[in-house]
């Protein structure tokens, strides 16, 4: 009988341990392609969201016809850390029209932890791609080597070492070396273009935030 070297083929002849390597892999890789996607998405929104409202920053609109403009319930991140910074400079004036000692710093406190939010947002997920990119090597050879064991265990039980005996286990064991590099390759590749995109993108908000900070300053100097 001839084998049945297509992948379903190899798949279904594997042994129960290399077959569930086999989907872990599978499952991994499709869901770092699904983290891919969606922040890749996600960060195209965010720069489009930070270019909007940076034009909207610089247009010399009075800043806090801009707030109110925005709301109490800012939808972009940028929009975000504008309305923290711009909500403690409100709460920082007394009824008296003067300034609650202190306003700077806690101004630039409320803007930080509003950055922080956002980082963590952008790179949640992400440990996930760097997880697969590091183990789905090792967890293929596991796969290989578990199935050329067999194979030999097989090989030794047959008394029988031709090509024809030999070559199926062998293929079936390395598929899932292939399925590990499938997985490895791009969650490595992803996870380097996503992190350097999401530290450009909380780079952005730390210098509008130094910016916003340093208009506020002026104005409390004055």
């Amino acid at each position: 009988m001839e084998a049945d070297f297509s992948f379903f083929g190899l798949f279904s002849h594997a042994s129960f341990v290399v077959q569930l390597v086999m989907i872990l892999l599978i499952a991994a890789s499709f869901w770092g392609w699904a983290i891919i996607i969606r922040k890749s998405i996600a960060y195209r929104a965010a720069r489009r969201e930070q270019a909007a409202f940076d034009a909207a920053f610089w247009s010399g609109e009075p800043l806090d016809e801009l707030y109110d403009q925005i709301g109490t319930a800012p939808e972009g991140a940028s929009e975000k850390i504008f309305a923290a910074g711009m909500l403690e400079w409100r709460r920082s004036h007394r009824q008296d029209g003067g300034l609650i000692a202190g306003a700077q710093s806690r101004i630039d406190r409320s803007m930080d932890v509003a950055i922080n939010k956002e980082a963590d947002e952008l790179t949640s997920s992400l440990p996930f791609l760097a997880t697969v990119g590091s183990t789905a090597p090792f967890v293929g050879l596991f796969g290989t080597v578990w199935g050329i064991m067999n194979s030999f265990i097989e090989i030794a039980g047959q008394q029988n070492t031709s090509l024809a005996v030999v070559a199926p286990g062998i293929a079936e064991a390395l598929l899932a070396t292939g399925l590990g590099l499938l997985a490895a390759i791009p969650a490595v590749v992803a996870y380097n273009k996503l992190s350097a995109d999401s530290d450009k993108i909380v780079a952005g908000y730390e210098s509008f935030a130094d910016e916003f900070s340093t208009i506020l300053s002026r104005q409390l100097a004055a």
